[in-house]
Formats: C-alpha cells, sequence, structure tokens
C-alpha cells in the first residue's frame, strides 16, 4: 500500500546519506522501530560504517493469514531495495540510446522517427552534435492550470502540436557552444570560474543563441532553431498538468534553483543532468538556467497561437524582449513552475541565463 524509495545514484554505501535515512525512518514507520538491544548487536557485528536494516519482530502468531502477511511484507521489502539498487546504479544518461543521424543521410521524411528517442547530428569536422530528443506531437492545455500564477499566463488555451519535433535533451554546454565560438572566433563567455565542459553554458545573449543555432544548421544541413514557448511548455510539462512535472510541491533533489539542492542552489549551475529527466526523457527544464524562446514578448495569451509555433507577431507584443523560460539557480521554486514566464532584450547577458535548441524533423 506504500512504495518507499530514495535516490541513491550519489551514496557510496559508507557516508550518511539523508535520503537512506529518510528511507530508513519511512520503512520504520510502517514496520514499527527494532528493539535497541537488536540494534546496538547488529553495529557490533557489522563495524561502525554499515548501514543497519532490521524489520522490527511481530507478535507470536501462528495463524495462517498472518504468516502470509509477514511473507508478503518482507519480500515487497525486498524486491523494493533491489530495485533500488538496480535502478540508480544506472546513469541517467544510459536510460536512452544515442543514435547517430549523418550529414549525408537521406532526407529523414521517409523515416519515422520514434517518440523519445535521442539522436546527434555529425558536424563536418567530424564531431557530433548536442543530444537531440524526438517529441511527438499531442495536444496539451498551455498556462497557469492550477491558478496560482501570474496574469500573463492566461488564459489557459489548448495547443496543439502537429508535427513531430526534436528538442536538445539537456541545456547546450560549454563544451558545445565553445566548439562553436572558435570555429567562428567569438569571444567565449565567462563561465564565472564554476567550470565548462558539461556545465550549462552562460552569458550569452539571444543574439548568441540564435547564432549559434544557425551554425549547428549549416553544419549539418538540418533546421535548427529555438523552441516556440509552446513547444518548451509542452516538452517541459511532459503530459503532466501539475505545477512542476513531477507533481504540485516543490521537492527539493529534482532540480537547481535558491532553495532546492543544497549542493548549487542559490551558489552556481549544476552540471546538465545532475537531477532526474522527465517522462520526456528531459534534463532541466525545472531550474539550472533560464532559456532563451523564439518569441516576443506578449503581456497574455489573447490570440496567442494554437498552432505550437512561435508568436512573433509585434502589433500586441514587444520583440524588443524575448521571452525566457525554466528559472534557475538564482530563483525560488515559483518561478520553477511549467508555466512561469519572464523576459529580458535580446542583448542582456547574466550567470543564470542559457538556452536549447529545437530540431525540425520534415527536412
Amino acid at each position: 500500500r506504500s512504495i518507499q524509495a530514495a535516490r541513491l545514484a550519489d551514496w557510496d554505501g559508507r557516508a550518511p546519506s539523508p535520503e537512506f535515512d529518510r528511507l530508513l525512518a519511512d520503512l520504520s514507520n510502517i514496520l514499527g522501530t527494532p528493539p535497541a538491544k537488536v540494534k546496538e548487536e547488529q553495529q557490533r557485528q557489522a563495524g561502525p560504517e554499515a548501514p543497519i536494516f532490521i524489520p522490527a519482530p511481530e507478535p507470536p502468531d501462528n495463524s495462517y493469514l498472518t504468516k502470509v502477511k509477514r511473507f508478503s511484507i518482507l519480500g515487497g521489502i525486498t524486491f523494493t531495495l533491489i530495485s533500488l539498487i538496480v535502478i540508480f546504479s544506472v546513469s541517467p544518461r544510459d536510460h536512452a540510446p544515442v543514435v547517430e543521424l549523418k550529414t549525408n543521410s537521406s532526407s529523414p521524411s521517409g523515416r519515422q522517427f520514434l517518440a523519445g528517442e535521442v539522436f546527434r547530428d555529425r558536424l563536418q569536422d567530424n564531431n557530433m552534435g548536442p543530444e537531440m530528443v524526438v517529441i511527438p506531437a499531442g495536444t496539451f492545455r498551455m498556462g497557469d492550470i492550477q491558478g496560482i500564477g501570474d496574469k500573463d499566463e492566461l488564459p489557459v488555451h489548448e495547443v496543439r502540436i502537429s508535427k513531430v519535433f526534436a528538442m536538445g535533451r539537456y541545456e547546450v554546454t560549454f563544451e558545445e557552444y565553445d566548439q562553436f565560438a572558435h570555429a567562428t572566433g567569438r569571444e567565449l563567455p565567462d563561465d564565472k570560474g564554476w567550470g565548462r565542459a558539461r556545465r550549462p553554458v552562460i552569458n550569452v545573449d539571444w543574439w548568441n543563441a540564435e547564432a549559434y543555432a544557425k551554425w549547428l544548421s549549416e553544419q549539418t544541413g538540418k533546421r535548427y532553431r529555438l523552441p516556440s514557448e509552446a513547444e518548451w511548455e509542452y516538452a517541459a510539462r511532459a503530459n503532466k498538468d501539475t505545477t512542476y512535472w513531477w507533481g504540485n510541491e516543490l521537492d527539493s533533489i529534482m532540480a537547481n534553483c535558491d532553495g532546492c539542492d543544497a549542493r548549487w542552489g542559490g551558489k552556481q549551475t549544476a552540471p546538465v543532468g545532475s537531477f532526474q529527466e522527465n517522462p520526456f526523457n528531459f534534463f532541466d527544464t525545472a531550474g539550472n538556467v533560464w532559456e532563451w524562446l523564439q518569441d516576443c514578448w506578449h503581456e497574455s495569451y489573447m490570440d496567442a497561437p494554437r498552432n505550437g509555433l512561435a508568436w512573433l507577431a509585434a502589433s500586441r507584443g514587444d520583440c524588443g524582449q524575448r521571452v525566457l523560460r525554466g528559472g534557475s539557480w538564482s530563483n525560488g521554486p515559483g518561478d520553477l513552475r511549467s508555466s512561469y514566464r519572464d523576459r529580458e532584450s535580446p542583448g542582456y547577458r547574466k550567470d543564470d541565463i542559457g538556452f536549447r535548441l529545437a530540431r525540425d524533423l520534415d527536412r
């Protein structure tokens, strides 16, 4: 009736782990606390660094139903713990194989892309482009579904994504962006001393993001671009109407924000893929860095496109400001909501702003 779980990917089995301690506490609440003498004897035999897990003894009862109940509980706990070991021995990046799509390959119009498939395009210099995830066509409700947001998240409206497309599995990293900067003679963005490689690129403006997408398109012969605001929310929600893709309440181990994970939250960016991916196989759609999108800023969704395309009409909006989504390491949990919106001028750069790309699959 209860499923207990803990994120143990970073635990070495010896050092204290808040997640493992919480798991033990939850199981103790279900089974009862073991007697102190039994705990002490177990600790003495196993050594000071070994974790303890001893089910509480049940009152003597030889009835058939009690034996079945005892067997079911112990079997369920054993299965759960074994499953945790298997699950967390696999890195999140290993959940889906990465397929290479070569530059000189034929048009994918005859190729059937599978939802959730991860692929990379090869560049002209034989390096690989960013990992992209195939997103299925579908319909979703866009905006403040929960009724806790701002006026610019209204009215809630239905959007139909009519074509399969792909979006970056991760936010664009320094490793990927630096390759572009070196190839085009551009200035390398400042990493604040936090490190480059697999950390999301920061201190890049909207024009930088557009230029990187154009360069990648030239390198691969495919159309890379910034996602539309509707495409981004569709991918971030992953078929969920909740405040965050994992539910309505903040989970501090699911994202990097000020008030979330203690390692980086309120301090700096985290390496991409440090937290659990959403059901559509995307990482860091909540927190880490803000992400530039195609759309011009509009104060509400009145007359917003319902076909998933970017809203570029300046008649009701302000193309002197571009949309940002996702929140960052420096923002509170409220800014990580799937429907939360922000904006900045296209030339604005900051240490909590980056981007990820989209790619069309019909060419």
